[in-house]
């Protein structure tokens, strides 16, 4: 029997009163691969994020992750997520925060001490991390962010815009972690709106005004299009679809 899809969005709709930010979209993420949502400013990418983090409910239809409809708890606890929006405290050292999501995520000890200098390793911060984080700029936040999402090992990991503000060493650095991580069985989902990031994904979501215009590999939406580049590809999509 094939493996039930590590995510799965049956007819998912999101409103805010009367605007409609999310309209009927279905797909599925399978375990172990880097699946992109891809799509300008505004298109719906951080809304179905959230939706499968758990923090927003679907207006309509129905999300799995890990075979629990979400929202739920346990499954929660499972997710590493980090918002297109740091959520800091900028009063704590790095360390101090580190520390305190460690504890929520259920880190003590050794453990603990382990898995934070191994993430901030990753993310080049451990020369600053008894720096308060007021004084960080927008990148160093938005690794500093990065590092805590990936803190507690977790089962499915969610980012929203998170190379953001960061330099172009740095960001192909984070991707050559993501893919390892997804090597050893990671289900990774990225928001985006940059190309080649895209290019890095095993398969892609194209969203435009809240709906889904395509789904497949960078390579199969490109042949699919005659297109070059994945950029060529999204504007067929959209334009095709109207």
């Amino acid at each position: 029997m094939p493996e039930k899809p590590c995510i799965c969005l049956e007819h998912v709709s999101k409103r805010f009163g009367k605007k409609t930010v999310v309209e009927d979209v279905s797909l599925d993420v399978h375990k172990g691969e880097i699946f992109g949502l891809l799509g300008p400013s505004g298109a719906g990418k951080t809304t179905i994020v959230k939706m499968i983090a758990g923090i927003d409910e679907a207006t309509s239809g129905t999300i799995h992750v890990l075979n629990q409809k979400m929202p739920d708890l346990q499954v929660m606890q499972r997710i590493g997520f980090m918002a297109q929006s740091d959520a800091l405290y900028g009063e704590l050292t790095a360390l101090e925060n580190m520390q305190f999501f460690a504890s929520i995520y259920g880190l003590k000890g050794k453990k603990q001490k382990e898995r934070i200098y191994d993430v901030m390793n990753l993310v080049n911060l451990t020369d600053h991390i008894k720096k308060p984080v007021h004084q960080y700029s927008g990148g160093m936040k938005r690794r500093l962010s990065l590092a805590i999402a990936l803190l507690h090992e977790p089962e499915v990991l969610l980012l929203d815009e998170p190379t953001v503000g960061i330099d172009p060493v740095l960001r192909q650095a984070i991707w050559e972690e993501l893919e390892r991580i997804r090597q050893n069985g990671t289900t990774i989902v990225v928001t985006t709106h940059v190309m080649d990031e895209a290019e890095k994904c095993q398969r892609l979501a194209m969203i435009r005004d809240g709906r889904l215009i395509a789904v497949g590999s960078p390579e199969k939406l490109k042949t699919e299009t005659n297109s070059e580049t994945i950029e060529q590809a999204f504007l067929y999509f959209g334009g095709a679809r109207g």
